[in-house]
């Protein structure tokens, strides 16, 4: 049996569906979906996640469903011997999911993904060691996390602890959890694991992330250029096939200029603002005082936004999720805004709030297309009040009073 997955290359969420598929005996083909925006990944997953299952009767998105579905198929015990193993290898893979988050705030800096928030990876390096502790007593008495041989709980759990063990559990971190230390390894170095990741190392020395983030321009989507009009010495024509319709370019509609692009010049330029932003070790040292200076009230705005279904928000990483595919789904936003979507709270009580910075008086078209502008409140900001502008700041810099509110994870668009 063989199937085809759309993911990211050298990825651990591809890693643990190979993985599977290497113990489930099933041949995996992967095509490469660098960008999760472009037509043919939304096309499958809508939500522009992946990695993608294409299998005949619809497509399967996230690794740990994929993950679900092979062991599922596979003869043997992947899924557990019985119906309450399969229960506890579901309970693993809820709490790999949970691990996701606070793992990518701490990685993913590193890797020069995001930009450090030393706020946040502080928040994540405690839930991290929360979640080791916890392993560390589940694996006292046991070789594998549920039953006596590999299953997929195993496999997951694993795979997003890889990057951890690798970057950044040096050796005195790892003296705290011997147990999952020694179950990782023995992870790592069965066959069927190897011949995926290959040869693991342990962290030697912790890595951090570097001092300075210089953002990674977004990959675009490779377009097909327009067909050449027939010239005089082609004397066949070729006719389109009955299903299709004839392109025709030359009564294609120009493109329509973009509004925002006819403003007046503005005193501030936006990506001045976005490097000195993200290049401030200190936000409200640094980066607020340079936007304050330079605002420009006529070219711009500021806006609230709050979630208009909180009561709905009572898992992080699910909403950590929901705030995720609208930055995803805003790529056309890009050079008219920026903005800080925080989410609140503890669960099972989570809040979404953010404050954007949009060129003109309104909320661009770029925005309001999205169906994801209708979940929210918005708000049109004073930017004349002193308090107005300290809360903006607490938003910006993932620091401060937010009304009373916890801060839990952040986001930034830019």
């Amino acid at each position: 049996m063989s199937l085809k997955v759309i993911a990211h290359e050298n990825d651990p969420q591809l890693w643990k569906v190979l993985v599977t598929a290497k113990y489930a005996n099933t041949q995996v083909d992967f095509a490469l979906g660098s960008d999760p925006s472009s037509k043919d990944v939304l096309a499958k997953s809508p939500m522009g996640r992946v990695p993608v299952l294409e299998t005949e009767k619809g497509c399967i998105f996230e690794a740990n469903s994929i993950v679900r579905h092979i062991a599922r198929m596979s003869k043997g015990n992947l899924y557990g011997s019985n119906e309450i193993e399969a229960s506890m290898i579901d309970n693993y893979l809820d709490f790999a999911n949970d691990m996701e988050l606070p793992a990518s705030v701490w990685i993913f800096p590193i890797l020069g993904m995001i930009e450090n928030k030393p706020k946040a990876t502080s928040q994540a390096q405690t839930d991290i060691k929360k979640a080791l502790d916890f392993l560390n007593n589940q694996l006292v008495t046991r070789t594998f996390l549920v039953g006596e041989r590999i299953t997929i709980a195993d496999i997951v759990v694993a795979m997003t602890l890889f990057h951890l063990f690798q970057k950044v559990l040096d050796a005195t971190t790892r003296k705290a959890c011997p147990n999952v230390v020694r179950w990782f390894t023995t992870i790592v170095n069965q066959a069927n694991v190897k011949a995926i990741v290959g040869e693991f190392t342990l962290c030697a020395k912790a890595e951090v992330a570097p001092a300075t983030f210089t953002p990674k321009k977004p990959v675009e989507e490779k377009k097909e250029a327009p067909k050449k009009a027939a010239t005089k010495e082609v004397k066949k024509e070729v006719k389109p096939d009955d299903d299709e319709e004839e392109e025709s370019f030359e009564d294609e509609a120009p493109k329509k200029a973009n509004p925002l692009d006819a403003l007046p010049k503005s005193s501030m330029v936006f990506d001045e603002w976005k490097r000195t932003y993200s290049n401030a070790k200190d936000t409200k040292g640094t980066a607020m005082p340079w936007l304050w200076q330079n605002y420009d009230q006529n070219g711009y705005s500021m806006w609230r936004c709050d979630y208009k279904y909180n009561d709905e928000n009572t898992q992080v990483f699910k909403t950590c999720n929901l705030v995720g595919g609208w930055i995803q789904r805003l790529d056309r936003l890009r050079k008219y805004g920026f903005g800080s979507l925080i989410i609140f709270g503890d669960e099972p009580k989570l809040e979404i709030s953010g404050i954007w910075i949009f060129r003109g008086p309104d909320v661009p078209a770029e925005m309001t297309a999205t169906d994801d502008y209708e979940q929210y409140d918005w708000k049109k900001l004073d930017v004349s009040d002193k308090a107005t502008q300290e809360l903006v700041g607490d938003y910006f810099a993932w620091d401060g009073s937010f009304e009373g509110r916890k801060f839990n994870q952040a986001k930034i668009f830019k």
